[in-house]
């Protein structure tokens, strides 16, 4: 059994709930993370190797789908992993055990998606997953449509107004 850091107990132990906690929790939920893990383990290197071991495809894919849900670079991800216990959580790691991989690592893992075309068999291995369950997913862009308030009309009232609200005493040029 593992222990937890105080961070992390402090953290769980708060009372109100973020969007951004539930957006993950949901996310967690619905994304059929088995069958994308499935996708790219042919492809992803081995523990084999002599230096630095890959880190997890369970982690890695994870961050790659935050980097495109919050549309963050690799440095701003790797320093939204260090300032967000939300996202740690998410990702699965714990910052007293282990560190937050660097932007070195996500670039090459985007890039091993992008070079063996792995991010269109993940796009349709979701959908594949969402039509089973009846719902469909486009490739896209969301848009605010939100309208912002017009300005306030100015009208001569408002413009003749004066600044200083303080009364101002008479001179009479007369010094005393």
């Amino acid at each position: 059994m593992s222990q937890r850091s105080f961070a992390s107990a402090e953290y769980a132990m708060k009372k109100k709930r973020t969007r951004r906690e539930k957006f993950l929790a949901e996310m967690e939920r619905i994304v059929p993370w088995t069958r994308l893990i499935a996708v790219i383990e042919p492809l992803y290197p081995t523990s084999g190797r002599v230096g630095r071991q890959p880190i997890g495809i369970p982690k890695m894919l994870r961050m790659y789908c935050l980097q495109q849900w919050y549309g963050l670079a690799d440095e701003a991800l790797e320093d939204a992993l260090y300032d967000s216990q939300a996202l740690r959580d998410f990702v699965g790691i714990d910052l007293s055990r282990e560190s937050v991989p660097d932007a070195t690592t996500l670039l090459k893992f985007r890039r091993l998606l992008n070079d063996n075309d792995l991010t269109r068999a993940l796009f349709d291995e979701i959908n594949a997953h969402l039509g089973e369950q009846g719902l469909l997913m486009r490739a896209g862009t969301i848009v605010d449509a939100t309208t912002p308030l017009p300005a306030r009309p100015r009208t001569r009232a408002t413009l003749a107004t004066p600044r200083c609200t303080r009364p101002r005493r008479a001179t009479s040029g007369i010094s005393a």
